[in-house]
């Protein structure tokens, strides 16, 4: 029989860097024959656009191949829709596994890691495939700013004071089932926060943890594959070591407050002035996450900006193509969007100086 297939779960909260870090990996293949299936929150498919431009194509030219091999899933969340979504698209890329070497999942930002993992002991994936490792990324200065778990200082007290502590929220629930899961943690963006905020975050981190899991800190995902691949931890037949708070729920189900909006306009912005309109937004909404393309004026190349929090991420990634439409596309996720008032701000943004 051949040998199974490795498969990379890399999961982490909303803006930790997960597509960043698929994207180096991919760059920095070392020969390896790499499948990505991306699974993103909401209909506008920014992640799996943004590793297709990462320059991977192979030697040949054959963009085609490459393009089937990064696979986008956006009808659901992964751990709510393994039987309907998941199954039916790993079976395809099974069929193909004579040219692939490994599979790198990118789950949602919401999603859980463990339903996923159970769906490889499913009769048509068992024999092909194995779950090699999970990778969970943190955004390291998020957690240290407080922007996902509240004050450190406050919850290191209470856990002190009462290591039975009830977690308030099913975000800080959410977090901890990404962390319970892993086989490594990534501690990304440290270029953002001093020694003594990582140090932080490192004790927080190692005090979520139900077993031992090494960290490992990077700066925008640049790790080598050597690191990220390669655990041999069939993870599924391990999940009895991976506590979740939905380990005795038949179902799970996200917040129904959360939810995604999009925006396309094809028309040009400056960058400074949609920036600060987001921030303002931010502000005025519980907004999780924004990312997208922006179509800035004079400029060949597409605009790709991110944003967490307060602190927003911006980069040229590629040139538009030739008959490409310059379209300003922007994903917003959180929790009770009101996508009327996100579109009348965003239309009320100035195109910028086409000089």
């Amino acid at each position: 029989m051949a040998a199974k297939i490795p498969v990379t779960v890399i999961t982490g909260f909303l803006g930790s860097g997960k597509t960043t870090l698929v994207r180096h990996l991919l760059q920095n293949n070392r020969g390896r024959r790499i499948a990505v299936l991306v699974n993103e929150f909401g209909e506008l498919g920014i992640d799996g656009d943004l590793l297709r431009s990462c320059g991977i194509c192979p030697e040949d030219g054959d963009e085609a191949e490459t393009v089937s091999n990064i696979v986008e899933l956006t009808n659901g969340c992964l751990c709510c829709t393994v039987q309907e979504e998941f199954l039916p698209t790993m079976v395809e890329l099974l069929k193909r596994r004579d040219s692939i070497d490994c599979i790198l999942i990118e789950t949602s930002g919401l999603a859980l890691p463990k339903p996923l993992v159970q769906a490889f002991r499913w009769p048509e994936i068992q024999n092909a495939a194995t779950v090699d490792g999970v990778i969970t990324v943190v955004d390291c200065d998020a957690v240290a700013s407080g922007q996902l778990v509240g004050d450190l200082d406050a919850l290191e007290a209470q856990r002190q004071a009462d290591p039975n502590l009830d977690h308030e929220t099913p975000i800080e629930e959410l977090f901890e089932d990404q962390l319970a899961c892993a086989d490594l943690v990534v501690l990304n963006k440290i270029d953002c926060v001093d020694d003594l905020a990582q140090a932080k975050v490192r004790n927080f981190i190692q005090a979520e943890l139900p077993r031992t899991v090494k960290m490992v800190a990077c700066d925008r995902g640049q790790l080598s594959p050597d690191v990220l691949l390669g655990f041999n931890a069939a993870v599924e037949d391990d999940l009895q070591n991976r506590p979740s708070h939905h380990d005795v729920e038949e179902d799970h189900d996200h917040d129904d407050e959360i939810n995604s909006t999009h925006i396309v306009l094809e028309r040009t912005f400056d960058p400074h002035a949609l920036e600060q309109q987001l921030l303002k937004l931010v502000g005025q909404q519980d907004i999780y996450r924004i990312k997208g393309f922006v179509n800035v004026a004079a400029k060949p190349m597409r605009l790709v900006l991110q944003g967490v929090g307060q602190r927003f991420d911006r980069f040229y990634d590629r040139p538009w193509a030739p008959g490409e439409v310059r379209a300003t596309k922007l994903v917003f996720i959180g929790r009770s969007l009101d996508a009327t008032e996100i579109q009348r701000q965003i239309e009320a943004v100035p195109a910028g100086s086409v000089t």
